[in-house]
């Protein structure tokens, strides 16, 4: 960042925000107008597709300006000013953030489109829209924004529409106190974001990042315990938003809203902003090796822990929940060894092949729906034990579904190859083995338990029951052509992330370059500067795509071709599938340890010390002074005569205290 420009030749920035809340506004004020469905969600489908073609354009621009003056930073107007401490609405544009409005504009248009479809003849299907918008609009914020404020107001408000859309049928309970698990735990994470900003302040009198972000190497260019620490609180934040260890809980839980939720938010764009924090915080990460080395291991044991659970859940959607933290466990590993542009590559493949993922799975469940509904079968749409068969009945769904698979298992030519592989390669030669070994395993189970997912879903004989399947059909054109492009993308949008050893050009990496190039003349990230063997990149690119599949053929061999050993995993787990199967008993333990003792306390501070401590003695001090009025109150009897007496005695004891009392 060595130039930034403040001009008004881009204050048609502000645009790329405000058309979704435009949108939104729409949807919201002509409520009382009865506007067809199909109108309601083009209005808000097109606000945001129009911020796709302004962010592209943004995009172009910022390209063809030299790449050290690819910082555009456009103030509107002040926001907060108290003493030293100044916040002004601003936005920021660089290669980052410009990936970043790509990304959220792109993936949540076709997103948006898609919605049309899924949620046609709901009830609330204005109010979902207007949600969307307003998430995208919060989204744009959060990496437009030029500062830690800006962004930590974008932050808390895709927070907000997080609880809004998970809970958006909310009359059902289990829907709504899953929209509540994500707001409480995402606020725990956000507690460490705000003490992080806190100390980044007083640290360096500002949070605008064009002044923080280098001031931070020239005060402290070899580190010190101050940055450490900013650096960990921040990464609570992330760990909250991004679904890290410990704080994954929420996410799984978040699958009860409605699918393209899952897609928008849960895959695509919100559990992201975790990664994109550090990204654009790099230079304070790179500067504690201690912080980015717990950053990789957080990474790679959540990349882990996930997986082990998604090979034995059998809702179609918490597979894929837990898929999506496993990946975000990949591109913080790429974060915290370093290779930040690798990370934000595995953002942008992630988005295509999991919102792809999602959303078959929505044509799954809304094709399920159909057909029990039709046959009045009352049986779970998202359990993978009642599909099978599907690939003949809907086809689109499948090799669309199909794709996206491969691009996850990490199979060369697919999206996620390049991206992960990458990030396997810098962890290896950044010297973390352990953790290589512990994300090469996770590349196996990740390949194993998606094509266990699509052979319980879409091979095999149908087990839904011999009423439901002639009523299996495919969904509509809308929602299958949404799931073509981004199948497409799941193929090609990962050449963008061809690494220099493939012969690409790691386009993402050297877009990424400006935002990054500080960082890289640091000592803890000098294993960058030495060459690598390029033989032994290839070698170890060969061996992950084996362990992939290897995964793929055990799945193969255990759900497809050996029907026997398939029931028997169908049926009730014992030992350790028992403990996969219940996620580690991990929620029952917060219940137990946390959640429960919270409770009582709270419950004990509300009967005791509220109730009967400080209601008492508001009450009594009430009581007190009704029995005293009461007191008075009798002696007030209108009789003149009772009244003089008073007087009279009042003034005889006056009188004498006068006298005998000094």
């Amino acid at each position: 960042m060595e130039q930034t420009i403040n001009t008004a030749n881009w204050n048609w920035l502000i645009l790329i925000p405000l058309l979704p809340f435009g949108g939104l506004l729409i949807n919201l004020f002509l409520t009382k107008a009865k506007l067809p469905e199909k109108l309601i969600g083009w209005i808000g489908s097109l606000a945001v597709l129009s911020s796709f073609v302004l962010s592209l354009i943004a995009f172009l621009n910022l390209r063809a300006l030299p790449a050290d003056q690819r910082v555009i930073e456009v103030i509107f107007c002040k926001w907060i000013e108290v003493g030293t401490f100044h916040v002004e609405w601003a936005i920021l544009l660089d290669p980052l953030s410009s990936l970043m409005m790509l990304i959220i504009t792109g993936v949540g248009g076709v997103i948006h489109i898609y919605s049309i479809g899924y949620m046609h003849g709901d009830k609330g299907f204005r109010r979902f829209f207007i949600y969307l918008n307003l998430f995208v609009f919060f989204m744009l914020w959060l990496v437009m924004g030029n500062s830690f404020a800006t962004m930590f107001i974008g932050w808390e408000g895709v927070g907000l529409c997080s609880y809004l859309l998970i809970g958006f049928w909310f009359t059902d309970m289990a829907k709504a106190s899953a929209g509540k698990k994500a707001f409480v735990v995402n606020r725990i994470g956000d507690w460490g974001f705000l003490l992080g900003m806190l100390l980044l302040f007083t640290t360096f009198g500002s949070l605008q990042f064009t002044k923080v972000l280098p001031s931070t190497i020239e005060q402290y260019p070899g580190g010190a315990p101050i940055l450490t620490a900013i650096a960990l609180l921040l990464f609570v934040g992330a760990c909250g938003k991004s679904a890290q260890l410990p704080l994954y809980v929420w996410l799984p839980d978040a699958m009860a809203g409605p699918t393209p939720v899952s897609a928008l938010i849960h895959a695509a764009t919100m559990v992201t902003a975790g990664v994109y924090m550090v990204v654009r915080a790099n230079i304070i990460f790179s500067l504690s090796p201690f912080a980015m080395s717990v950053v990789a291991t957080v990474g790679a044991l959540t990349a882990l822990f996930a997986a082990t659970i998604g090979m034995r859940q059998w809702d179609i959607k918490k597979v894929l929940a837990y898929s999506t933290i496993s990946q975000l466990g990949y591109m913080f590993l790429g974060a915290g060894v370093g290779a930040y542009e690798t990370g934000i590559a595995h953002v942008m493949t992630h988005a295509f092949f999991k919102a792809c993922l999602f959303l078959g799975s929505g044509a799954v469940i809304h094709s399920m729906e159909h057909a029990f509904h039709h046959a009045n079968v009352h049986s779970d749409p998202q359990d993978i034990r009642n599909m099978g068969g599907l690939r003949k009945k809907i086809p689109i769904t499948f090799w669309t579904f199909l794709i996206a698979t491969i691009a996850i298992s990490g199979i060369p030519g697919f999206s996620g190859f390049f991206s992960k592989d990458e990030i396997l390669w810098k962890t290896f030669a950044s010297g973390h083995i352990i953790l290589w070994i512990l994300a090469s395993i996770t590349a196996g189970l990740t390949a194993f338990y998606m094509f266990r997912l699509v052979y319980l879903t879409f091979f095999g004989e149908f087990r839904g029951g011999s009423e439901a399947e002639p009523h299996v059909k495919e969904v509509s054109p809308l929602m299958t052509s949404v799931l073509i492009v981004l199948a497409f993308f799941s193929v090609f949008g990962g050449h963008l992330a061809i690494p220099e050893s493939l012969g690409g050009h790691f386009v993402v990496g050297k877009w990424l370059e400006p935002v990054l190039e500080k960082s890289r003349s640091l000592p803890s990230l000098a294993y960058y500067k030495v060459e690598h063997e390029k033989m032994l990149e290839l070698g170890l690119m060969a061996g992950s795509v084996m362990i992939a599949l290897l995964g793929i053929g055990l799945a193969t061999l255990l759900f497809w071709k050996k029907k026997q050993e398939r029931d028997v995993l169908l049926r009730k787990p014992t030992g350790f599938a028992s403990l996969l199967e219940n996620k580690y008993w991990v929620d029952e333990i917060y219940e137990a340890l946390i959640v429960r003792p919270i409770n009582s306390i709270s419950v004990f501070f509300w009967k005791v010390f509220d109730g009967m401590a400080i209601d008492g003695f508001i009450n009594g001090t009430g009581q007190v002074a009704v029995w005293v009025g009461g007191g008075i109150r009798r002696i007030q009897t209108g009789l003149l005569s009772n009244y003089a007496l008073f007087m009279s005695v009042a003034i005889a004891a006056v009188v004498g205290w006068m006298i005998f009392g000094r």
